[in-house]
């Protein structure tokens, strides 16, 4: 027990040291954007003046060392400072949106982690065979195809054609679960669409891997039918890589639904980004990445763990 804390201790300080150099990053690419913001709140027939003014006002004319401090120190402390535009709270701004991408982001991982899994199973059961090859073609389609195209091609075939789901997922606040299940159901469905393919083929690769171990070969000499020798012998031995890569997908599925979001103009923290960026409205710019580089460090923490606990060798590195 003392080598796994040993470890995640070690692993968790790493993470916050790249969460550091990763905020210095963020500040500077923000900062490099070209075009001034006060120019960009107060329009083009600003005078000199008021500009000058505004840039007093919102601080920018102060060195940005000075404000990198600031922001890191308020960011740490859950403020991020107000919005530029409608000069209300970054923190109660994103609040909502987070929450809406989490939602969507849990929806399509209730559906693509089991069915990646069985899948994964199956195709190493029949491996070699037309069920293997159909679905690893389909997998590779999905994987080599961007997000946004599978999400024109759901909208197509599912919202303009039939109908049966609305091609812009748009929320409200009274709706019930069920509607809101519907409504984000297209989006849902296409971030399923890229994660479910990747999953299942690590889930087919490590347990194939483990097919020519000595105890699986003893087992089918036993004559343990295949599915019980995969079910039973090969798939608790590979959790850990599974977990691994599962962890990573929900990482994926938090922030790297940008541009899922744009196409079905959901309401998450994505098209807050998108909105933002258009608008140089720099606080919630600054805020939303931090927080989609945080969300990753932490579910790349979980995948490390879950591996570590799922893997005896790892608890005693070298």
């Amino acid at each position: 027990m003392g080598d796994v804390l040993r470890i995640v201790l070690k692993r968790l300080g790493l993470g916050l040291v790249t969460l550091f150099v990763i905020s210095i990053i963020i500040f500077g690419a923000v900062e490099m954007l070209p075009g001034d913001v006060a120019q960009a709140v107060l329009g083009q027939g600003a005078t000199e003046e008021n500009v000058k003014a505004i840039r007093e006002q919102l601080g920018l004319d102060r060195p940005a060392p000075v404000r990198y401090l600031e922001w890191l120190q308020g960011a740490v402390t859950g403020d991020f400072g107000k919005s530029l535009i409608s000069q209300t709270p970054v923190a109660e701004a994103i609040g909502p949106r987070f929450g809406n991408t989490l939602f969507l982001a849990i929806y399509a991982a209730v559906i693509a982690v089991p069915v990646a899994i069985i899948l994964g199973v199956l195709v190493a059961l029949f491996r070699n065979s037309v069920f293997d090859r159909v679905t690893n073609v389909l997998a590779l389609t999905s994987i080599s195809s961007p997000e946004f195209f599978l999400g024109y091609i759901l909208i197509l075939f599912l919202a303009v054609k039939t109908g049966y789901f609305p091609a812009i997922a748009k929320l409200s606040p009274g709706m019930s679960f069920a509607d809101k299940l519907h409504a984000t159901f297209l989006p849902a469905l296409t971030m399923v669409l890229v994660v479910v393919a990747h999953m299942m083929r690590m889930t087919r690769a490590a347990i194939i891997n483990l097919l020519s171990s000595p105890y699986i070969e003893m087992a089918r000499l036993k004559g343990v039918p295949p599915w019980r020798v995969i079910v039973k012998h090969a798939l608790p031995n590979s959790w850990a890589p599974i977990i691994n890569v599962v962890a990573l997908n929900l990482a994926y599925l938090i922030t790297g639904v940008v541009l899922v979001e744009v196409v079905f103009v959901y309401p998450g923290i994505g098209q807050m980004l998108v909105d933002s960026v258009t608008k140089r409205d720099f606080p919630v710019v600054q805020a939303c990445c931090l927080i989609f580089a945080a969300t990753f460090i932490l579910l790349n923490l979980a995948a490390d763990v879950g591996a570590i606990l799922t893997n005896p060798r790892l608890r005693h590195p070298k």
